[in-house]
């Protein structure tokens, strides 16, 4: 065998500047900021649950649309935060984490050719999904501006050609912590309803929202509950980010068609987990609210460290990320940045590596702050000895 045996539409999603991150921490001993997953458990009603629902046998494969009882639960879920009924049977399908749900849609959805607008920076997963369906993925870029991250308008409407199949949404939104608003979503309902669009919201981060901001879903808009699939799950929401148990819900054409290309992935998984995720979504929403409120607590602890040591740092309205513009310590391009950073005792990652685009902005850094305040208390004071 000769030459790179993989499919070229795959080459360039190969070991990512990620990895390096977490394998310097590893050899460095630094506090690894760069990683997005919390270094405490979830609510200690919902492992019980897990444990008991293995106990109890739930150890088998759960049915190819998931667990009937979850199916109900987040049913019940969409409804009360959304307004959005879905039917439980035809409506909603668990899979295998929301990446996974995601993945599926893109391969069920997409022709090769089709064209999916993601707004960028993206969740690195997008991309290869969109290349694994042989798509064509169209960048509008977010823009860091003194008060966050927002995007142009006559930039989204050039972005979509005859050829757009699908508009690819995350909020909350990592890697920017950016919460799309009211007026941003009217804007991107219209673009979805004007050129027929299927619109993908990527919600995990859903209830991570911070000094009174909204989660809001783009099936709320008129004209957009048929023509949406709304993606979400447990892992961010309950702090359980291995039990991958993610959830779709959408029109029933759509929904069965993300049923299709799921089935052949993974078919379905974590049984035991379903059980206990149903659970959860009905007993266990008042440790959510609690878990905002500290998470809260955390960010503004690592923002208020960074800018003692001389770091400009973007607010975060959700999910666990802030980011950071290098260039307040001297660097112009954050992967040197975030290479030195562990000669201070901290690992990050450079934001550039979430760019789609031609010409990212280089100077970008995402710090992690789902961390434990001991953790990011001792990273802020390594950062500050070391100007």
């Amino acid at each position: 065998m000769t030459g790179d045996p993989l499919a070229a539409r795959l080459r360039g999603f190969g070991s990512s500047v990620f990895v390096e991150m977490t394998e310097l921490a590893i050899r460095t001993g630094a506090i690894n900021l760069g990683q997005g997953f919390p270094d405490t458990g979830g609510p200690p009603g919902l492992l019980a649950a897990a444990s008991a629902a293995v106990d109890a046998g739930h150890n088998q494969y759960p049915p190819v649309r998931g667990v009937a009882d979850l199916r109900a639960a987040v049913a019940e879920h969409r409804a009360r935060h959304y307004s959005t009924p879905y039917d439980p049977d035809e409506e909603v399908l668990i899979t295998t984490g929301a990446t996974c749900g995601i993945a599926a849609a893109l391969l069920a959805l997409c022709e090769p050719g089709a064209e999916v607008i993601v707004f960028d920076p993206c969740y690195d997963s997008y991309a290869a999904g969109i290349a694994m369906a042989a798509g064509v993925l169209r960048p509008v870029r977010l823009r860091a501006e003194e008060t966050g991250f927002a995007f142009d308008p006559d930039e989204l409407r050039a972005a979509v050609t005859p050829r757009t199949r699908m508009l690819l949404l995350n909020t909350p939104h990592n890697p920017t912590g950016k919460v799309f608003t009211a007026a941003e979503l009217d804007l991107i309902a219209e673009c979805c309803r004007e050129h027929d669009l299927i619109a993908v919201t990527d919600e995990v981060h859903e209830h991570l929202v911070y000094d009174g901001a909204v989660t809001r879903s783009l099936a709320q808009w008129p004209g957009m509950r048929d023509r949406t699939l709304a993606i979400s799950g447990a892992g961010k929401t309950f702090s359980v980010t291995g039990w991958k148990v993610g959830w779709v819900c959408g029109p029933a054409p759509l929904v069965a068609a993300v049923r299709a290309a799921h089935q052949y992935l993974t078919f379905n998984s974590g049984t035991a987990f379903q059980v206990a995720v149903a659970h959860g979504l009905r007993e266990h929403m008042g440790w959510v609210a609690d878990l905002r409120a500290d998470l809260a607590a955390r960010r503004d602890l690592l923002a208020e460290g960074m800018a003692k040591a001389g770091l400009t740092a973007f607010r975060a309205e959700g999910t666990y990320f802030l980011q950071v513009d290098a260039r307040s310590w001297g660097y112009a391009d954050g992967v040197e940045f975030c290479r030195d950073l562990p000669k201070a005792g901290v690992v990050a990652v450079p934001t550039v590596g979430f760019y789609q685009g031609a010409d990212p902005p280089r100077s970008l850094v995402r710090f992690a702050f789902c961390k434990r305040p001991e953790v990011l208390a001792a990273a802020v004071e390594a950062l500050c000895a070391s100007r």
